[in-house]
């Protein structure tokens, strides 16, 4: 595998600011923007509705649906960001007085993706029935035409990039269309409900609606955020203030039953959460039943009021997580020696990377291209069988910055007419059907384009830190500063930090995890580390450089500071 090598960020100018860490306004400064800018995350900064296109229209047809007392049936994904969406849709069309919602998701392993004639198909709705896409749609064209076959109106709510070809929708919401003025264009599909529930009550409240006082929409922040931030979507300014508001619930005590339970199972306090909770706790256990089983498992806890029943379905994701755990497992261990057999025959050159085996998981592949980018630094697909009666592969992918996954496959499709059957996604992540005979040239093909890109090997691994600290600065109070100075995420890294030191102390926890006194090189500072799955890498003795991040450790009611490794490397 690709080893990393620690990369500084480049110092700018910082101001000092009242009431603002020094290090904190660094880190600020370092990601371009004002530290001041940072602190406002009231909601009233959110970008308004009227600025983005579709919303209009879209509204109007969910408004003549309620008026009308029509069903709303939610088509949703089968992914965290579709089930926090179908959730925010169903509460929140409730709230604005729909009588019959609805929901659909189709199964990863025998549906496919999004919006598909088969899924209108199994819809047992009345004619004049108004679907509404979330996180979907905007490639369903064939979807969405046998919708209107069947008499349903459709309105599609998306935030995947388009194709030259749009489907005959009643109407249209996705930032990422070509002419539309939103200036925020990283919502995930959970964001874009929202904001069709903003101008549905907008529309609602005009026309006189509300007779005492209106629905407070505030209340569904909590699932936009776990949503927006399982989906790993950058965030942006507009997404922080959405993310910020619903940690703010979490933390006083305002979630939902269901992600109230996600929290007792995954054993995180809400009191204390952070987006890091929703990225790596939270996210993973609601994505594990879209993956293995099946998504409305996990939108029933979404949608539940009672604790106890909402504990039950958060304990079976648990476990149904814990099972994705063991097959991932096994699945990157063999990713692993295919790829260490590939670089050993092709050379260290390889751009890209396609895997495969015909005994892996669907759901577990993007998982898996996921662990060996991370290793090799080289955009990756794996693939899996399809489950239906054609013989297909399917695949995931997860690229490295600078190669924009879904325009590649839409490059590869016109240069190869036929070779891709379906795909779609973004620019880090994206995923694609193909018959069963195409694969060996869709890898040949893929290669070819990232190393067109990317050139040679695919630039190489990088640890990108914020520069040094002092040893005196490796404070609780720095490291809580930094844990509510966020929310940090995609695009919007966690301060990580390097320096030198001298490894005291180190000894393997847990089995599997390095733990070590290191004291700064030149002031002698000490600090507890802990290095985590790097029991058979890490030195016991000597000096190192390390990448590392703050934590607060609260262990039995004490206020300590840990520096949680990222990148090891000896100097000799």
């Amino acid at each position: 595998m690709t080893p990393a090598r620690i990369v500084r960020r480049a110092a700018v100018a910082t101001p000092s600011l009242a009431g603002i860490h020094p290090v904190l306004a660094r880190i600020y400064a370092a990601r371009g923007i004002d530290a001041s800018e940072q602190l406002d995350h009231r909601l009233a900064r959110l970008s308004p509705p009227d600025t983005m296109g579709g919303l209009d229209r879209a509204s109007a047809c969910v408004c003549d649906a309620i008026a009308d007392g029509r069903p709303i049936v939610i088509v949703g994904d089968y992914d965290a960001d579709g089930a926090t969406g179908v959730a925010v849709a169903v509460r929140g069309l409730r709230m604005l007085g729909a009588r019959d919602v609805r929901y659909c998701v189709p199964n990863r392993l025998i549906d496919g993706y999004g919006l598909t004639p088969a899924l209108v198909a199994s819809i047992d709705a009345p004619r004049g029935t108004l679907l509404v896409t979330v996180d979907n749609g905007i490639a369903a064209i064939a979807g969405v035409a046998a919708a209107r076959r069947a008499g349903y109106g459709v309105v599609v709510t998306d935030h995947h990039l388009p194709s030259a070809t749009l489907p005959d929708a009643d109407a249209i919401v996705d930032p990422n269309l070509d002419d539309d003025a939103f200036p925020s264009k990283a919502l995930a599909g959970v964001g874009v409900m929202f904001y069709l529930l903003l101008a549905t009550r907008a529309r609602l409240r005009a026309a006189g609606v509300f007779a005492g006082r209106e629905p407070e929409l505030a209340v569904l922040l909590d699932l936009v955020a776990l949503g927006t931030v399982a989906d790993l979507v950058p965030l942006d300014f507009n997404n922080r203030v959405l993310v910020q508001a619903g940690l703010r619930r979490m933390r006083g005590g305002g979630a939902c039953a269901g992600i109230r339970a996600l929290f007792a199972v995954a054993k995180r306090d809400p009191a204390q959460a952070q987006a890091s909770d929703l990225g790596y706790s939270l996210g993973p256990r609601l994505n594990a039943a879209g993956r293995l089983e099946d998504m409305r498992i996990g939108i029933e806890c979404l949608l539940c009021d009672d604790d106890a029943a909402a504990l039950a379905l958060a304990a079976r994701l648990d476990a149904i997580n814990a099972e994705r755990r063991e097959l991932q497992t096994g699945m990157v261990e063999q990713a692993e020696a295919i790829v260490a057999a590939s670089l050993a025959r092709i050379g260290a050159s390889s751009a890209g990377l396609c895997l495969h085996d015909t005994g892996w998981h669907a759901g577990i592949v993007g998982l898996v291209a996921s662990r060996i980018k991370e290793r090799t630094a080289r955009p990756v697909f794996a693939f899996a069988p399809g489950e239906g009666a054609a013989p297909e592969w399917r695949g995931s992918g997860r690229s490295v910055a600078g190669f924009h996954l879904r325009d590649a496959l839409a490059t590869i499709d016109a240069r190869h007419p036929g070779m891709i059957l379906r795909f779609g996604g973004h620019a880090m992540a994206a995923g694609l059907t193909l018959a069963a005979g195409a694969l060996a040239a869709f890898a040949a093909a893929f290669e070819a384009e990232a190393e067109r890109q990317l050139g040679p090997g695919g630039g190489g691994a990088e640890c990108v830190t914020d520069g040094e600290l002092r040893g005196c600065d490796v404070t609780y109070e720095l490291a809580h500063a930094i844990s509510v100075g966020g929310p940090w995420g995609q695009a919007f890294p966690e301060p990580v930090f390097d320096n030198r030191f001298a490894v005291c102390d180190a000894r393997v926890v847990g089995a599997r995890h390095w733990k070590a006194r290191l004291a700064f090189e030149g002031c002698g500072t000490e600090v507890d580390a802990i290095h985590f799955g790097a029991s058979d890498s890490a030195p016991n003795a000597g000096r190192v450089r390390a990448a590392y991040s703050l934590a607060l450790d609260t262990w039995r009611g004490e206020r300590r500071v840990q520096c949680v490794v990222r990148h090891l490397e000896p100097i000799e």
